[in-house]
Protein backbone atom coordinates (compact mmCIF):
# COMPACT_ATOMS: atom_id res chain seq x y z
CA UNK A 1 0.00 0.00 0.00
CA UNK A 2 1.48 3.32 -1.05
CA UNK A 3 1.46 6.58 0.87
CA UNK A 4 -1.40 7.99 -1.17
CA UNK A 5 -3.64 5.02 -0.21
CA UNK A 6 -3.11 5.44 3.53
CA UNK A 7 -5.79 6.82 5.77
CA UNK A 8 -4.95 10.19 7.34
CA UNK A 9 -4.07 8.87 10.83
CA UNK A 10 -1.59 6.41 9.34
CA UNK A 11 0.31 9.23 7.68
CA UNK A 12 0.21 11.35 10.84
CA UNK A 13 1.75 8.51 12.87
CA UNK A 14 4.39 7.98 10.18
CA UNK A 15 5.39 11.65 10.20
CA UNK A 16 5.94 11.53 13.97
CA UNK A 17 7.62 8.08 13.80
CA UNK A 18 5.29 6.55 16.41
CA UNK A 19 3.11 3.44 16.42
CA UNK A 20 -0.67 3.61 16.04
CA UNK A 21 -1.16 2.50 19.63
CA UNK A 22 1.22 5.14 20.98
CA UNK A 23 0.10 6.85 24.17
CA UNK A 24 -0.49 10.63 24.29
CA UNK A 25 2.70 10.96 26.30
CA UNK A 26 4.66 9.09 23.60
CA UNK A 27 3.15 11.26 20.85
CA UNK A 28 3.99 14.41 22.79
CA UNK A 29 7.58 13.26 23.38
CA UNK A 30 8.05 12.41 19.70
CA UNK A 31 6.68 15.81 18.70
CA UNK A 32 9.01 17.70 21.05
CA UNK A 33 12.05 15.78 19.84
CA UNK A 34 11.27 16.30 16.14
CA UNK A 35 10.29 19.94 16.66
CA UNK A 36 13.66 20.65 18.26
CA UNK A 37 15.45 18.83 15.44
CA UNK A 38 13.66 20.57 12.56
CA UNK A 39 13.07 24.05 14.00
CA UNK A 40 13.96 26.46 11.16
CA UNK A 41 16.05 28.68 13.43
CA UNK A 42 18.50 25.80 13.94
CA UNK A 43 19.22 25.37 10.22
CA UNK A 44 21.43 27.39 7.86
CA UNK A 45 19.80 29.46 5.11
CA UNK A 46 20.43 26.86 2.39
CA UNK A 47 18.40 24.18 4.22
CA UNK A 48 15.92 26.42 6.08
CA UNK A 49 13.17 25.92 3.48
CA UNK A 50 13.30 22.14 3.95
CA UNK A 51 13.33 22.56 7.72
CA UNK A 52 10.27 24.84 7.61
CA UNK A 53 8.38 22.30 5.51
CA UNK A 54 9.23 19.45 7.87
CA UNK A 55 8.49 21.55 10.95
CA UNK A 56 5.06 22.45 9.55
CA UNK A 57 4.31 18.81 8.76
CA UNK A 58 5.33 17.69 12.26
CA UNK A 59 3.17 20.37 13.90
CA UNK A 60 0.15 19.57 11.72
CA UNK A 61 0.48 15.84 12.48
CA UNK A 62 0.82 16.42 16.22
CA UNK A 63 -2.22 18.72 16.40
CA UNK A 64 -4.32 16.30 14.31
CA UNK A 65 -3.47 13.32 16.52
CA UNK A 66 -4.04 15.38 19.66
CA UNK A 67 -7.48 16.41 18.42
CA UNK A 68 -8.23 12.80 17.52
CA UNK A 69 -7.34 11.60 21.02
CA UNK A 70 -9.43 14.38 22.58
CA UNK A 71 -12.39 13.49 20.36
CA UNK A 72 -12.22 9.91 21.62
CA UNK A 73 -12.43 11.20 25.17
CA UNK A 74 -15.49 13.31 24.22
CA UNK A 75 -17.27 10.32 22.69
CA UNK A 76 -16.43 8.16 25.71
CA UNK A 77 -17.86 10.80 28.06
CA UNK A 78 -21.01 11.12 25.93
CA UNK A 79 -21.46 7.35 26.00
CA UNK A 80 -21.25 7.31 29.79
CA UNK A 81 -23.78 10.15 30.05
CA UNK A 82 -26.19 8.32 27.73
CA UNK A 83 -26.73 5.47 30.18
CA UNK A 84 -26.74 1.71 29.50
CA UNK A 85 -27.23 -0.03 26.20
CA UNK A 86 -25.73 1.30 22.99
CA UNK A 87 -23.85 4.53 23.44
CA UNK A 88 -25.47 7.46 21.72
CA UNK A 89 -23.13 9.43 19.46
CA UNK A 90 -23.10 13.15 20.34
CA UNK A 91 -24.12 15.55 17.61
CA UNK A 92 -21.34 16.61 15.28
CA UNK A 93 -21.72 20.26 16.23
CA UNK A 94 -21.06 19.35 19.90
CA UNK A 95 -17.91 17.46 18.95
CA UNK A 96 -16.72 20.38 16.86
CA UNK A 97 -17.44 22.84 19.64
CA UNK A 98 -15.58 20.66 22.15
CA UNK A 99 -12.61 20.31 19.82
CA UNK A 100 -12.48 24.07 19.33
CA UNK A 101 -12.74 24.71 23.07
CA UNK A 102 -9.98 22.23 23.86
CA UNK A 103 -7.74 23.62 21.13
CA UNK A 104 -8.12 27.10 22.59
CA UNK A 105 -6.74 25.81 25.89
CA UNK A 106 -3.54 24.42 24.30
CA UNK A 107 -0.36 26.39 24.90
CA UNK A 108 0.34 28.22 21.67
CA UNK A 109 -2.99 27.17 20.17
CA UNK A 110 -3.59 28.79 16.76
CA UNK A 111 -7.39 28.89 16.74
CA UNK A 112 -8.13 32.04 18.81
CA UNK A 113 -5.87 34.19 16.57
CA UNK A 114 -6.73 32.47 13.29
CA UNK A 115 -9.06 34.05 10.73
CA UNK A 116 -12.57 32.56 10.27
CA UNK A 117 -11.52 30.52 7.23
CA UNK A 118 -8.63 28.97 9.14
CA UNK A 119 -10.88 28.19 12.12
CA UNK A 120 -13.40 26.46 9.89
CA UNK A 121 -10.64 24.41 8.27
CA UNK A 122 -9.23 23.33 11.64
CA UNK A 123 -12.67 22.43 13.03
CA UNK A 124 -13.34 20.38 9.90
CA UNK A 125 -10.04 18.54 10.39
CA UNK A 126 -10.75 17.92 14.10
CA UNK A 127 -14.09 16.31 13.21
CA UNK A 128 -12.50 13.77 10.87
CA UNK A 129 -12.76 15.73 7.61
CA UNK A 130 -10.55 14.89 4.62
CA UNK A 131 -10.42 18.17 2.75
CA UNK A 132 -7.81 19.81 4.97
CA UNK A 133 -5.81 16.61 5.14
CA UNK A 134 -5.75 16.30 1.36
CA UNK A 135 -4.19 19.75 1.10
CA UNK A 136 -1.76 18.98 3.91
CA UNK A 137 -0.65 15.50 2.81
CA UNK A 138 -0.10 16.49 -0.80
CA UNK A 139 2.41 19.07 0.47
CA UNK A 140 4.13 16.89 3.06
CA UNK A 141 4.82 13.59 1.37
CA UNK A 142 6.27 14.84 -1.92
CA UNK A 143 10.00 14.98 -2.42
CA UNK A 144 11.98 15.97 -5.46
CA UNK A 145 13.67 13.10 -7.34
CA UNK A 146 17.25 12.30 -6.32
CA UNK A 147 20.12 13.91 -8.20
CA UNK A 148 22.93 11.51 -9.17
CA UNK A 149 26.53 12.52 -9.75
CA UNK A 150 29.59 10.36 -10.46
CA UNK A 151 32.68 10.52 -8.22
CA UNK A 152 35.85 9.08 -9.72
CA UNK A 153 38.33 7.61 -7.25
CA UNK A 154 41.76 6.05 -7.60
CA UNK A 155 42.47 2.61 -6.20
CA UNK A 156 44.69 4.27 -3.60
CA UNK A 157 41.77 6.46 -2.44
CA UNK A 158 39.43 3.46 -2.28
CA UNK A 159 42.05 1.50 -0.35
CA UNK A 160 42.87 4.05 2.35
CA UNK A 161 39.63 6.10 2.31
CA UNK A 162 39.49 9.85 1.77
CA UNK A 163 37.32 12.94 1.62
CA UNK A 164 36.42 14.27 -1.82
CA UNK A 165 35.08 17.70 -2.69
CA UNK A 166 32.50 17.43 -5.45
CA UNK A 167 31.26 20.49 -7.32
CA UNK A 168 27.98 20.11 -9.19
CA UNK A 169 24.96 22.10 -10.36
CA UNK A 170 21.55 21.75 -8.75
CA UNK A 171 18.12 23.33 -9.24
CA UNK A 172 17.05 25.77 -6.53
CA UNK A 173 13.73 27.58 -6.02
CA UNK A 174 13.90 31.35 -5.66
CA UNK A 175 11.67 33.43 -3.40
CA UNK A 176 9.47 34.11 -6.43
CA UNK A 177 8.94 30.39 -7.01
CA UNK A 178 11.19 30.21 -10.07
CA UNK A 179 13.76 27.46 -10.65
CA UNK A 180 17.34 28.51 -11.26
CA UNK A 181 20.69 26.71 -11.48
CA UNK A 182 23.22 26.97 -8.67
CA UNK A 183 26.72 25.57 -8.42
CA UNK A 184 27.44 23.98 -5.04
CA UNK A 185 30.26 21.98 -3.47
CA UNK A 186 29.80 19.02 -1.17
CA UNK A 187 32.47 17.17 0.77
CA UNK A 188 31.77 13.45 0.88
CA UNK A 189 33.54 10.67 2.72
CA UNK A 190 34.87 7.69 0.79
CA UNK A 191 35.23 4.79 3.21
CA UNK A 192 38.11 2.31 2.90
CA UNK A 193 37.17 -0.63 0.69
CA UNK A 194 34.27 1.02 -1.15
CA UNK A 195 33.62 -0.55 -4.53
CA UNK A 196 32.64 0.72 -7.94
CA UNK A 197 28.90 1.48 -7.87
CA UNK A 198 28.78 2.22 -4.13
CA UNK A 199 26.76 5.32 -3.25
CA UNK A 200 27.06 8.18 -0.78
CA UNK A 201 23.77 10.02 -0.15
CA UNK A 202 23.55 13.57 1.16
CA UNK A 203 19.97 14.28 2.25
CA UNK A 204 18.40 17.45 0.87
CA UNK A 205 21.42 18.38 -1.26
CA UNK A 206 19.74 17.60 -4.60
CA UNK A 207 17.29 19.50 -6.79
CA UNK A 208 14.50 21.65 -5.38
CA UNK A 209 10.94 21.78 -6.71
CA UNK A 210 8.15 24.20 -5.75
CA UNK A 211 5.96 22.75 -2.99
CA UNK A 212 8.29 19.78 -2.43
CA UNK A 213 11.05 18.83 -0.08
CA UNK A 214 14.48 19.10 -1.66
CA UNK A 215 15.68 15.86 -3.22
CA UNK A 216 18.79 13.98 -2.12
CA UNK A 217 22.16 14.12 -3.83
CA UNK A 218 23.41 10.60 -4.59
CA UNK A 219 27.12 10.30 -5.41
CA UNK A 220 28.02 7.09 -7.28
CA UNK A 221 31.59 5.86 -6.87
CA UNK A 222 33.53 5.01 -10.03
CA UNK A 223 37.00 3.49 -10.18
CA UNK A 224 39.86 4.94 -12.20
CA UNK A 225 41.92 2.37 -14.05
CA UNK A 226 45.22 1.58 -12.28
CA UNK A 227 48.52 1.12 -14.06
CA UNK A 228 49.66 -1.88 -12.02
CA UNK A 229 46.80 -3.48 -10.08
CA UNK A 230 43.42 -4.81 -11.12
CA UNK A 231 40.67 -5.15 -8.55
CA UNK A 232 38.49 -8.27 -8.32
CA UNK A 233 36.05 -7.80 -5.43
CA UNK A 234 38.25 -7.36 -2.36
CA UNK A 235 41.28 -8.98 -4.03
CA UNK A 236 44.01 -7.28 -6.03
CA UNK A 237 45.63 -8.92 -9.06
CA UNK A 238 49.18 -8.06 -10.14
CA UNK A 239 50.79 -9.42 -13.31
CA UNK A 240 54.57 -9.79 -13.17
CA UNK A 241 56.80 -10.48 -16.19
CA UNK A 242 59.82 -12.70 -15.38
CA UNK A 243 62.75 -13.35 -17.74
CA UNK A 244 63.29 -17.05 -18.43
CA UNK A 245 66.73 -17.12 -16.86
CA UNK A 246 65.36 -15.56 -13.64
CA UNK A 247 62.43 -17.94 -13.60
CA UNK A 248 64.88 -20.85 -13.66
CA UNK A 249 67.68 -19.56 -11.46
CA UNK A 250 65.96 -17.32 -8.92
CA UNK A 251 64.28 -13.95 -8.84
CA UNK A 252 63.55 -11.11 -6.47
CA UNK A 253 60.22 -9.23 -6.67
CA UNK A 254 59.72 -5.80 -5.08
CA UNK A 255 56.93 -3.23 -5.49
CA UNK A 256 54.79 -0.80 -3.47
CA UNK A 257 51.31 -1.74 -2.27
CA UNK A 258 48.38 0.67 -2.57
CA UNK A 259 48.76 1.67 1.07
CA UNK A 260 52.35 2.78 0.40
CA UNK A 261 54.18 -0.12 2.05
CA UNK A 262 56.86 -1.91 0.03
CA UNK A 263 56.35 -5.63 -0.66
CA UNK A 264 59.38 -7.88 -1.19
CA UNK A 265 59.46 -11.53 -2.16
CA UNK A 266 62.48 -13.71 -3.11
CA UNK A 267 62.27 -16.87 -5.23
CA UNK A 268 65.42 -18.89 -4.61
CA UNK A 269 64.32 -22.51 -4.33
CA UNK A 270 61.30 -22.19 -6.60
CA UNK A 271 61.08 -22.45 -10.35
CA UNK A 272 58.61 -19.97 -11.80
CA UNK A 273 56.75 -21.66 -14.63
CA UNK A 274 54.18 -20.14 -17.02
CA UNK A 275 50.88 -19.62 -15.15
CA UNK A 276 52.58 -19.65 -11.74
CA UNK A 277 50.46 -17.85 -9.10
CA UNK A 278 51.47 -16.62 -5.67
CA UNK A 279 48.77 -15.51 -3.18
CA UNK A 280 49.68 -13.02 -0.45
CA UNK A 281 47.05 -13.28 2.27
CA UNK A 282 45.74 -9.91 3.49
CA UNK A 283 47.56 -7.97 0.79
CA UNK A 284 44.39 -6.82 -1.00
CA UNK A 285 41.68 -4.21 -0.41
CA UNK A 286 39.99 -3.56 2.96
CA UNK A 287 36.62 -5.27 3.34
CA UNK A 288 34.08 -2.44 3.52
CA UNK A 289 31.31 -2.83 6.09
CA UNK A 290 32.82 -5.97 7.60
CA UNK A 291 32.13 -6.86 11.21
CA UNK A 292 35.87 -7.26 11.94
CA UNK A 293 37.91 -4.13 11.29
CA UNK A 294 41.21 -4.62 9.52
CA UNK A 295 40.06 -7.57 7.39
CA UNK A 296 41.48 -7.38 3.88
CA UNK A 297 41.31 -9.36 0.67
CA UNK A 298 44.28 -11.12 -0.91
CA UNK A 299 46.98 -10.03 -3.33
CA UNK A 300 47.22 -12.44 -6.27
CA UNK A 301 50.48 -12.25 -8.23
CA UNK A 302 50.28 -13.92 -11.64
CA UNK A 303 53.63 -14.55 -13.33
CA UNK A 304 54.30 -14.41 -17.04
CA UNK A 305 57.58 -16.01 -18.12
CA UNK A 306 59.24 -14.12 -20.93
CA UNK A 307 61.05 -16.40 -23.38
CA UNK A 308 63.85 -15.16 -25.65
CA UNK A 309 62.97 -14.51 -29.27
CA UNK A 310 65.97 -16.48 -30.56
CA UNK A 311 68.97 -18.59 -29.43
CA UNK A 312 72.34 -19.28 -30.98
CA UNK A 313 73.48 -22.84 -31.67
CA UNK A 314 75.93 -22.59 -28.81
CA UNK A 315 73.19 -21.47 -26.41
CA UNK A 316 70.94 -24.30 -27.52
CA UNK A 317 73.72 -26.85 -26.96
CA UNK A 318 74.48 -25.41 -23.53
CA UNK A 319 70.83 -25.48 -22.43
CA UNK A 320 70.45 -29.03 -23.68
CA UNK A 321 73.46 -30.15 -21.64
CA UNK A 322 72.17 -28.38 -18.53
CA UNK A 323 68.56 -29.50 -18.76
CA UNK A 324 69.12 -33.04 -20.04
CA UNK A 325 68.96 -34.52 -16.57
CA UNK A 326 65.80 -32.60 -15.52
CA UNK A 327 62.46 -34.38 -15.51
Amino acid sequence: MGRDDKKPPELYYEILHVARDASPQRVRAAYRSLARQWHPDKHPPESRADAEARFKAITEAYEALLDQQENRAVFAAAARDGGGGRASRPPAENVAATAVARSEKKPGGALPCAPPAARAKQVYSACGGRRAFAEFSSYVVRKAPPLERRVECTLEELCTGCRKEVTYTRDVVTKNGLITKKEVTQTIRIKPGMRKGSTVTVEGAGDERPGCLAGDAVFVVSERRHGRFKRLGDDLVLRARVPLVSALTGWHLSFRLLCGDRFRCAFRDEVIFPGYVKVVKGGGMPVAGGEDKGVRGDLVVKFEVVFPDSLTDEQRKGLADILRGCA
